[in-house]
């Protein structure tokens, strides 16, 4: 089969999740107004830009999509067991959803204090680690593989299979898909960011799984189902937004985003250079707010995101530019490898700091002018 062929293939489910979640975006929209589930500019003006309520509930949107298509292709057809995907897997993937979910109701709903907000993310984590999905090595940039599954306990037997506890491995796992699913929390600032930011780093997965090095189609399939449930929403997500994600969706989407880089060949580096901007973010911000002795799970806007606004760039402009930073990144971690990809990193790291800087002296000069 030639690689137009396989790329071919992948229309159907990508178009079925896009289709679907413009349908149920529109329903949960009109839920959310029904039940007053709404994000009030008045509840925090200092984060919040826009001036009129705005329905909350759509990530709800784009997880059932998500796994309505995927539950439409496990039970009737061969594309998605049989292979690398084992049905525990799925168990897993759609559990850790509804705990997010779940959460992220409630939060939006009775707005959750942090510590009860993060009990949800974390059981969604224990979730994916007890359906067996975990880092098991990491590729080594200067040669060879760091093996992360030397030291295990073993829990109980089912069924004559033993249920092991990885403690590198699961802890490593553990601390990944947290912050994957804060990354995305802290990033869902402004309108379409982290709707799009997902459906590009789900591109980029797809052919990822597609490629030699990894040739996982049935991963491939979830991300192309991600990849349209998560651009359905954006046609309402985009600035000036429709509808938000909600605490909820922000989660889910860094939760499903970082399950499938570990389901793709353990492709954290790939994932790395494509939320690296917003993770390096986040990672200063937790270090400033821990000098600061504030919370480091709460919001504000001393996001990446948020700075590129008071230095002048439209919401749009904003959106764009982070778009086109994750999408380029993105396509070098398709080409990179190992050492190649190690080098991208740093010089990622390097972009971040400048970008800071010029970010910096913009808003100095602008408020200076004004």
């Amino acid at each position: 089969m030639n690689a137009s062929l396989s790329i071919s293939s992948y229309i159907v489910p990508f178009l079925s999740a896009l289709v679907l979640s413009v349908f149920l975006t529109v329903a949960v929209r009109a839920l959310a107004r029904r039940a007053k589930i709404m994000d009030y500019p008045s509840v925090d003006s200092g984060r919040r830009i826009h001036t009129t309520p705005v329905p909350l509930l759509g990530g709800v949107a784009v997880f059932l999509s998500f796994s309505i298509i995927l539950a439409a292709y496990t039970f009737f057809s061969h594309r998605i067991l049989g292979g690398y995907v084992l049905p525990k897997y799925l168990i897993g993937i759609t559990i850790g959803g509804l705990f997010i979910m779940i959460g992220g109701v409630l939060d939006d709903r009775f707005h959750l204090s942090a510590k009860k907000q993060i009990i949800w993310p974390a059981l969604a984590a224990f979730t994916i680690i007890a359906s067996g999905i975990g880092v098991t090595y990491i590729q080594n940039p200067f040669g060879g593989t760091i093996r992360l599954e030397q030291l295990s306990i073993t829990l109980f037997s089912l069924n004559g299979l033993p249920y092991h506890l990885v403690i590198f491995a699961d802890l490593f796992t553990f601390v990944w898909l947290m912050g994957m699913m804060y990354t995305t929390k802290f990033l869902d600032g402004l309108d379409g960011l982290v709707s799009g930011v997902t459906a590009i780093g789900s591109i980029v997965l797809f052919f990822l799984s597609l490629g030699r090095e990894v040739a996982q189609p049935e991963t491939a399939l979830l991300t192309a189902i991600l990849a349209g449930a998560a651009l359905g929403f954006l046609f309402f997500n985009f600035h000036p937004a429709k509808v938000f994600l909600g605490e909820g969706g922000s989660l889910w989407t860094g939760f499903i985003f970082g399950t499938l880089a570990i389901m793709s060949g353990a492709k954290v580096a790939t994932a790395l250079l494509i939320f690296g901007i917003p993770i390096l973010d986040v990672g200063w911000v937790i270090i400033r707010r821990l000098f600061q002795r504030k919370s480091v799970i709460q919001s504000d806007r001393q996001h990446l995101h948020f700075r590129l606004l008071d230095a002048g760039l439209s919401h749009r402009q904003a959106v764009l530019f982070l778009y086109l930073v994750t999408g380029a990144f993105g396509v070098a971690g398709l080409f990179f490898h190992g050492r190649e990809k190690f080098i991208s990193l740093l010089a990622l790291f390097g972009l971040m700091l400048i970008l800071g800087g010029v970010l910096v002296l913009a808003y100095k000069k602008r408020r200076d002018t004004t």
